[in-house]
């Protein structure tokens, strides 16, 4: 049996990745073959097309992340039909990812779903909502009443990070470049909006003195010494998005760029986080509308190259979704 396919041969920009038919993978026990029917583009993807991700050989299929259904399982750790969603573990990167219309990984990286969402919803959610979740309450380890700033607002992280920390009981401040976009943010779950012109510090701490509990940096290192000057005495930053597509300072001083006793971390989740993830009652709150998903574009599998030209140039105003 065959299966279209989005292979990269050689890294570049978007025109390298080809559309070929290729056999569909064999599970062995402990993995598992998904159908698979929709999957969200994340930045990452978009750095291996460059040939920036370290250990990654060519050709490859992206992705790193997919939903669709349980197609075969050798081991019975699920059943044929079931609603599945997986994320990370070296999908797309160390082996075949989802940029095609099946995909085989570890069953120990798989979760079931109970759902009746349309798949281009679902297709934005598990890395979406793992990256988010993950960062809340793993490594700023947010509390109900604290406030918390959400750095670089308007990705669908950062959408999914303001509603999910909203409905635990958190004070939510946002940040865009654009004036226009203080309207999506708020209706995402911000109480407060700053407008970023790259250094918002003094802003902060005029309207939370002293400075706010937790900083989720999600635009990287262009902004981060200036978040971590947002933080309290005792607060913690956590850095974990690189949309400014820079990844190392290029002077860092410890002593200048950190605050004393703000604590700096960062959160890059890997199959054990997305499965602790709670995906199920996460998706659950999306059904209830109580968590927006900000869906941006849709693509087919047909269109990828196009849908990875959206993604590099931040044209879509939230998750990218493709639809084999």
């Amino acid at each position: 049996m065959t299966m279209k396919a989005a292979v990269i041969h050689e890294p570049g920009g978007p025109e390298v990745i080809k559309l070929e038919s290729r056999p569909v993978p064999t599970p062995k026990t402990g993995e598992v073959l998904i159908r698979v029917k929709a999957f969200g583009l994340n930045r990452s993807e978009l750095f291996t097309r460059q040939g920036l991700s370290p250990g990654v050989s060519f050709p490859r299929i992206l992705g790193i992340e997919a939903v669709g259904l349980v197609e075969e399982v050798p081991g019975a750790e699920f059943s044929k039909g079931d609603v599945v969603a997986t994320a990370m573990g070296g999908m797309g990167r160390n082996f075949d990812g989802s940029y095609a219309e099946y995909t085989c990984v570890p069953t120990s990286q798989v979760q079931v779903m109970k759902t009746n969402l349309p798949w281009e919803i679902l297709g934005a959610v598990p890395e979406m909502l793992q990256t988010a979740w993950g960062s809340l309450f793993k490594s700023l380890r947010l509390g109900k009443g604290e406030r918390v700033l959400i750095r670089g607002g308007t990705t669908s992280v950062g959408l999914a990070a303001a509603a999910i920390a909203k409905n635990h009981g958190a004070v939510v401040a946002s940040t865009t470049r654009r004036p226009d976009r203080e309207q999506l943010l708020r209706s995402s779950g911000a109480d407060q909006v700053f407008i970023d012109a790259g250094a918002i510090a003094e802003q902060v701490k005029e309207v939370f003195p002293g400075g706010v509990d937790k900083v989720l940096e999600l635009i990287g290192t262009t902004t981060l010494s200036d978040s971590l000057r947002c933080a309290k005495q005792r607060g913690i930053v956590c850095m974990t998005g690189m949309v400014g597509n820079k990844w190392s300072f290029d002077d860092f001083s410890p002593m200048e760029v950190i605050p004393t006793s703000v604590c700096l971390k960062t959160y890059d989740g890997g199959p054990e986080d997305f499965m602790r993830t709670p995906l199920d009652e996460l998706v659950e709150q999306v059904a209830a509308r109580t968590l927006q998903v900000q869906v941006g574009k849709v693509f087919k599998l047909d269109d990828i190259v196009e849908a990875h030209r959206c993604m590099e140039e931040n044209r879509a105003g939230g998750k990218i979704v493709v639809l084999t």
